[in-house]
């Protein structure tokens, strides 16, 4: 039932329940009442007309004493007077014992007016006289009848009596019993309505305080209801139980990728324990020093001082000077290996190299345009490094004449998400490097433009890379230093 349903059920309910104990009370009263004074009028006609007859008899003296025009209007007046209190009682309802009796009285109060128009019309004293003292008698008739009557009407209402007492008794503590069953029952019934619509609100406030705070629990939540505040909780529940099916999905697609970037950052660093390479070529090194052989012991030098950056802490920012050190002992690696089949250059403004970027950043990018670029070509090759000052950024180049790659291939490795792999990579596969470099550039400075890639087939390949400066980072927002390696790799 809706809350709409049950404020116009109820409430109308309790109206109705209060107005018929009222009105029920009040025709109880208005019955009583009725009886009480049908009695008491008939009661006060009785004594009415034995003021009246009396009035008259008075009357009829004075008008006998005196026949003037003033005791004769008097005597008029109460005649009328007489007259109207006669068709009042004759007109009367009362019990069949006493109906009889009310009719005798009425013929006695008719002859005592005949008896007083006659003695008021006689022509002799002594015929007056004669019926005013048979008026007089009849007058005292006429009292002690209606002290009858009043008896009568007395005795035949005794129960009448009773029950009007016992109304009385019973209306006594009706009326408190009933204010008392009403107050009660608008108590129970507005905490009924109180608790089915303040009680699920509270617990809904309750819930979305603690969904503000990000506890996703929704036992809190109010039962279940066929009002619009049910139908408002289950969407609350269904809301918080898809919020957790999505951070349990994220948080496992988060770990998956975390994973995946631990093991590709490992196998870019070096697929074999680089510890026991380190420490070969240190031997190896010494041992050629030994041996007189120098050019071979600066290569394995060279050599050692990548394995050395390797296994530094790449989670960190570095310098620019840093990453060039370390790819200028790649380029002299690769120098030995290639000879005069490739010609290294370099153009480096000294200004940019207190820079920070994300470590093992542009010795990848020198690899691929060795690997994929310059390696098969018997003569000509060339490989250019450039690093300089671009307006509000830092511009790094790196550049060959080699193979080249085409269009589809270009935005495969600019694209933000991973293309889908419909077979294995091969192995020192040039998407696995570089992909890996740009999601680590575009997080560590929150751009999408950081990296630029410009090749065709048969024409080389420049990768070219925009590194803010820090001003400009700060006037955008900064870079992010502090992110954790799972979105560095």
């Amino acid at each position: 039932m809706t809350l709409r349903k049950k404020l116009l059920l109820f409430i109308p309910l309790l109206v109705l329940l209060t107005n018929g104990v009222t009105f029920f009370l009040f025709e109880s009263s208005k019955t009583v009442q009725h009886s009480y004074n049908t009695m008491m009028d008939r009661m006060l006609l009785y004594t009415q007309s034995v003021q009246i007859a009396d009035d008259n008899v008075r009357a009829l003296y004075t008008y006998l004493l005196n026949p003037e025009e003033n005791s004769r209007l008097a005597l008029q007046q109460q005649q009328a007077a007489l007259d109207q209190i006669k068709e009042r009682l004759a007109i009367q309802q009362t019990e069949a014992d006493i109906a009889g009796v009310l009719q005798g009285y009425v013929h006695m109060l008719e002859t005592f007016a005949e008896q007083e128009q006659a003695a008021g019309t006689s022509e002799s004293p002594t015929g007056a006289l004669s019926y005013y003292e048979d008026a007089e008698r009849t007058s005292s008739f006429i009292r002690e009848e209606e002290r009858r009557l009043i008896d009568l009407e007395l005795s035949a209402y005794e129960p009448v009596y009773r029950s009007i007492q016992l109304e009385i008794v019973r209306m006594d503590w009706l009326g408190p019993a009933v204010f008392i069953i009403n107050t009660l029952l608008s108590i129970v019934l507005a905490l009924w309505i109180s608790r089915s619509i303040t009680g699920p609100v509270d617990r809904l406030v309750l819930t979305s305080q603690h969904l503000a705070k990000g506890h996703l629990d929704a036992s809190y939540l109010p039962g279940r209801s066929n009002d619009e505040l049910g139908i408002l909780s289950e969407a609350f529940r269904h809301m918080i139980n898809d919020l957790n099916d999505l951070m349990s999905k994220d948080k496992k697609r988060l770990e998956s990728e975390r994973l995946v970037k631990e093991l590709e950052l490992q196998a870019l660093q070096s697929q074999i324990n680089p510890h026991f390479l380190f420490n070969t070529l240190n031997v190896l090194s010494k041992l050629a020093l030994l041996e007189g052989a120098d050019q071979t012991s600066d290569l394995i030098v060279s050599m050692s001082k990548l394995i050395r950056y390797n296994l530094s802490q790449l989670d960190r920012p570095v310098t620019l000077g840093d990453e060039l050190r370390h790819v200028q002992e790649y380029f002299t690696i690769q120098q030995a290996r290639f000879r005069s089949r490739v010609e290294i250059r370099q153009q480096i403004d000294e200004s940019v190299l207190g820079m920070l970027i994300p470590a093992l950043t542009i010795q990848p990018l020198a690899e691929n345009a060795f690997v994929h670029g310059v390696e098969r070509m018997e003569s000509g090759g060339i490989i250019q490094l450039v690093m300089e000052q671009s307006g509000e950024d830092v511009r790094i180049t790196i550049t060959d004449n080699g193979a080249g790659m085409s269009t589809a291939e270009r935005d495969a490795l600019l694209a933000i998400q991973d293309p889908p792999r419909t077979a294995p990579a091969k192995k020192n596969s040039m998407g696995f490097g570089t992909r890996n470099v740009i999601k680590r550039l575009r997080l560590f400075y929150n751009r999408s433009d950081i990296v630029r890639i410009e090749s065709e087939p048969g024409r080389g390949t420049s990768v070219i890379l925009l590194l803010p400066k820090p001003s400009v980072l700060e006037r955008k927002g900064g870079p992010i230093h502090d992110v954790p390696s799972i979105n560095r790799r």
